[in-house]
């Protein structure tokens, strides 16, 4: 008998009658013996919801009254499951992430978890019941109610089943796998039969919107065989693994884009020991994650730092970096809101040269001007104006024979 953690998104559970499809779904594989843990979202657009009536109350609201708010949004569809099951003579019971003490930090909408018990969880199902577990939330050790930012219900769940020694997490979307790319920017794109914890890490960071990047981090720091599968067609999905020997990757798993970046660049700055990080110490501070950096040395003793951000922070980044500017001396500050990042992943990387030239050459016969680049083992990463989104990941998806139907070994 296995133990499997099944999580779901909004989409799956939606309305009553998807929540009822997951009941089924739980229900059959309670009858094959599986013990089950399933972990659920809010129903697709409560979030949003919520958050608009906290600004609507408070344009900038209390961020521990926030997570206070969002926790209701879980608790609606965990209990309606719960009750569903038991309608249909399948014993269950639903708790919040602070009733299984899934312990975090105290970073209010971004929190991490620190540790789960599990305790609650075993004895009960031990006594045969299938238990229902409130995703995306939990609580710090003084007792406040936290949330783990947005697709934070995929943590819950591949935290959970580390926690549990689970056999298997299957990740229930509105998607049937993960894909070579976005289905919706190139329709030619393909479901991948699996990807390794390494590429899905870098997918997820760099824009793939299939997995939330720190339920990959746990997956692959715990070793949990993760699987991503569809609520509304059947199929075997795509398996989440480490790599195996013998086995030959190929040359490119998939693209990811970004449509969220925004570009800072601090131009005219001093160069001595030091600048960069008076430059993005302050962004660090105010809890701001700076992706891609690039420094330019002038020939007049000053050097340009470029950085991108979330285009959510940008008017906040823009207020720290102007005020950082005048203490040093800075010549000049620029955002720019209308870049995208497009990036290449792959393990089949290391033991091929030549990507990158290969990539610069694509985008160049198509008039794409790359702004900036950054690349590691098994990616490469370009920053470009937002209007050659869709016209780059198309070229690059062909030129790299990742199109359906296409051998790509």
């Amino acid at each position: 008998m296995a133990l499997i953690v099944q999580k779901y998104g909004g989409t799956s559970v939606g309305d009553v009658d998807r929540i009822r499809n997951v009941a089924e779904r739980v229900i059959r594989y309670r009858q094959q013996g599986h013990d089950m843990v399933v972990v659920l979202s809010a129903m697709s657009g409560e979030t949003n919801r919520l958050i608009a009536l906290a600004k609507a109350v408070n344009p900038e609201p209390d961020l521990r009254e926030l997570d206070m708010l969002l926790n209701t949004g879980e608790q609606t569809t965990i209990a309606l499951l719960a009750m569903m099951l038991k309608s249909k003579g399948c014993d269950a019971l639903s708790f919040t992430g602070a009733q299984v003490q899934i312990l975090t930090d105290n970073a209010h909408g971004k929190a991490r978890i620190l540790n789960i018990t599990g305790e609650r969880i075993r004895s009960e199902m031990a006594q045969g019941r299938v238990i229902v577990v409130a995703g995306f939330q939990g609580v710090d050790a003084q007792g406040n109610l936290t949330t783990l930012g947005r697709g934070g219900s995929d943590t819950t769940a591949v935290a959970l089943a580390a926690a549990l020694g689970a056999d298997e997490c299957q990740i229930y979307t509105d998607v049937d796998g993960v894909y070579t790319t976005d289905p919706r920017v190139v329709p030619e794109a393909r479901r991948l039969d699996r990807i390794t914890f390494e590429e899905m890490l870098e997918m997820a960071s760099l824009g793939s919107k299939v997995l939330q990047i720190r339920s990959v981090e746990f997956a692959g720091k715990y070793n949990v065989p993760l699987r991503v599968l569809s609520s509304f067609e059947e199929g075997e999905g795509t398996l989440i693994t480490y790599e195996e020997d013998g086995v030959e990757e190929p040359l490119i798993s998939g693209i990811a884009f970004n449509r969220d970046e925004a570009k800072v660049t601090v131009s005219g700055v001093p160069d001595q020991p030091g600048i960069a990080s008076q430059i993005l110490g302050p962004v660090s501070a105010a809890n701001i994650e700076v992706d891609m950096i690039v420094q330019n040395i002038g020939e007049d003793g000053t050097t340009d730092l470029t950085f991108t951000v979330h285009r959510n922070d940008h008017d906040k980044v823009m207020g720290i970096v102007n005020a950082v500017a005048k203490t040093i001396n800075a010549k000049d500050v620029k955002g720019d809101r209308k870049i995208v990042k497009i990036s290449l992943v792959g393990v089949g990387m290391r033991s091929h040269a030549g990507i990158a030239s290969k990539m610069f050459r694509v985008l160049a016969e198509e008039g794409i001007n790359i702004r900036m680049i950054s690349t590691s083992e098994i990616k490469i990463s370009v920053v470009v104006d937002e209007k050659y989104l869709e016209l780059g990941v198309r070229a690059l998806h062909t030129a790299f024979e990742l199109d359906e139907g296409v051998n790509i070994n």
